[in-house]
């Protein structure tokens, strides 16, 4: 013990730099701001749904609540409810047991209710395609508006994800 209490008081404490700005995720961030202003004219509310997923996609989205892309500051929440939300949020391929529920989020969701599928999986099926146990993408079940591709997508994919929901485009 006393090894190691005399190494740590001759190292000192050594940390990483702080990350740099990054200017693209500044400028998606402020025209993410602006479409959402324009589109609700308030907070955007998301409500997330894991349709089957392998956690990866909820792991970056978990990143954009963490104090470098802070989406709260942007005015975005997220709902416990879909009958709160402005879009929802599906990760995974759609599994046949959470098919019904994916159907339901969505006839609760109010109009105009945005719909965007997250990660290969909720694009395309990814590794798990149709099969006995899965409805494969979620454009099967319920009308996406955009894809957002990638195992797991970045937290700065999703953001442009849901400008590009938002914007239309």
């Amino acid at each position: 013990m006393y090894q190691i209490l005399k190494q740590i008081v001759k190292t000192g404490i050594h940390s990483d730099a702080p990350p740099l700005p990054d200017e693209a995720l500044r400028v998606v961030a402020q025209r993410l701001e602006k479409a959402m202003l324009a589109k609700l004219g308030r907070a955007l509310v998301i409500r997330q749904i894991d349709a089957g997923s392998c956690n990866g996609c909820e792991l970056e989205i978990n990143a954009l609540s963490n104090p470098y892309y802070n989406i709260e500051a942007l005015g975005i929440k997220f709902a416990a409810s879909p009958k709160h939300a402005d879009m929802l949020l599906v990760t995974g391929p759609v599994s046949k047991n959470m098919e019904m529920a994916v159907k339901r989020a969505y006839d609760c969701t109010p109009a105009p209710k945005l719909v965007v599928a997250v990660g290969d999986c909720g694009c395309h099926g990814g590794i798990f395609g149709e099969s006995y146990a899965s409805c494969g993408r979620v454009a099967n079940i319920i009308p996406v508006d955009v894809a957002v591709p990638g195992c797991p997508p970045t937290p700065q994919a999703l953001l442009t994800g849901i400008l590009t929901a938002i914007s239309g485009k």
